[in-house]
């Protein structure tokens, strides 16, 4: 709906930046890894190593997200009032637990990192509502297949931001609480 292509050319930049930090932050992790780290500097490093990946892959799937709106923009399709409803209230999810996530892992917030699992099934539960309404509205004719693929790489796009923020979110508690 806000599709502009100063933001896309931002976010290809900030995926480009996600791209190199992952390269240059796993080598160096590496290089630190047997150095006789504190515990609590060993616990950092223990995280931000199984962490960096998730970071990365959330990168690709912003990406992925951008070349369906684009498609989407550029041919001029519209959501149904019902599936931009449903969208509006998935992609608030989405933004939630990307801060959820971030402050979490920024802060080694045990609770707020506890706070993402949940929220991740209730993104799941919103995606498979979503494509159990499209279904509808396909068989109702009033939507098309075209739409439904876009709808449908969206879908999974920010089923898959979700996993990764998972992800992160059991690093942090694991590093917070020296379960490795």
């Amino acid at each position: 709906d806000n599709f502009s292509e100063a933001g896309a050319s931002s976010l290809v930049e900030g995926e480009d930046t996600l791209d190199l930090y992952e390269d240059r932050l796993g080598e160096y992790l590496t290089q630190i890894s047997g150095q006789g780290l504190s515990d609590y500097d060993s616990r950092q490093r223990f995280k931000m190593q199984h962490v960096i990946g998730d970071f990365e892959r959330l990168g690709d799937h912003a990406m992925n997200l951008l070349d369906s709106a684009r498609e989407k923009h550029s041919k001029g399709y519209q959501f149904s009032d019902a599936a931009a409803g449903q969208m509006a209230v998935l992609k608030a999810a989405i933004y939630e637990i990307l801060d959820i996530t971030c402050r979490a892992y920024q802060e080694n917030d045990v609770e707020l990192a506890s706070q993402v699992e949940p929220l991740e099934q209730v993104i799941d539960r919103l995606t498979s509502e979503i494509k159990s309404g499209h279904i509808r509205r396909l068989q109702q004719g009033s939507c098309t297949i075209e739409m439904g693929f876009i709808l449908n790489d969206l879908l999974t796009n920010f089923s898959r931001v979700s996993d990764h923020c998972s992800n992160i979110a059991v690093a942090v508690i694991e590093a917070e609480q020296n379960a490795y």
